[in-house]
């Protein structure tokens, strides 16, 4: 079985990565292995989703408050 050395590093600028191994030697050939990390996928939300979770951050406000703000936005218009 062959030897393997698992190494973990930063990104540098420039995407490039820098590696050390020890137990190479100047002129070595070896086989590099590159795994990206896993990123979520963003959740998707259905429209009903997101509604309930905007009447629950807003369940303190009525359809008549919300008449009374925008009768009286429309009026400031008028002025």
């Amino acid at each position: 079985m062959q030897p393997a050395l698992r190494i973990t590093t930063k990104v540098l600028p420039g995407n490039k990565i820098e590696i050390e191994i020890p137990e190479a030697e100047i002129g070595d050939s070896v086989d590099v292995f590159v795994i990206l990390p896993e990123k979520a996928e963003p959740k998707r939300r259905s429209v009903l989703d997101i509604i309930e979770v905007s009447r629950t951050r807003h369940s303190s406000r009525t359809a008549e408050d919300i008449d009374k703000q925008l009768q009286k936005e429309r009026a400031s218009w008028d002025s």
